[in-house]
């Protein structure tokens, strides 16, 4: 935990709250603070501090240089395996049953154990497939 809880550190962890399983950016991040009540140096510091302390989980989508964050602490997504859609960017649950297989079958085949609150697995989402087969056009 960190040593102090700040107005700023807690405007962060309630904005990562409510937008839980979202992978968001700290651009992204200070847009959707409407009050602009902390700023662009707080909040990459705020990240670096929640990243150190295991509460977020850093990531970078393929073939983009920008840099997202999870925030890990929302009881809802412990434990589980993330899908993040290439296309539209939104992040999904892997089902409970699929999360089981797919860990049990990795750990008895390979011997390696996966760390499922820090794993994301980036494809494309159903809608997207759908919606590129309808248009024809690959977004």
């Amino acid at each position: 935990m960190s040593k102090y809880e700040t107005k700023q550190r807690k405007r962060l962890t309630d904005l990562f709250a409510s937008h839980a399983d979202e992978m968001l950016s700290a651009e992204q991040l200070y847009a959707l603070l409407d009050d602009k009540s902390v700023s662009m140096s707080a909040i990459y510091r705020n990240l670096a501090e929640l990243e150190s302390e295991g509460k977020l989980t850093r990531l970078s989508r393929p073939g983009s240089r920008s840099i997202l964050y999870r925030y890990t602490e929302n009881e809802n997504c412990r434990e589980k395996i993330h899908l993040s859609c290439k296309l539209c960017g939104k992040t999904f649950h892997l089902r409970p049953s699929e999360t089981e297989k797919l860990v049990s079958e990795v750990e008895k085949n390979d011997g390696f154990l996966i760390d499922r609150a820090n794993t994301v697995l980036f494809g494309v989402c159903g809608y997207c497939m759908e919606n590129e087969r309808r248009t024809g056009v690959a977004k």
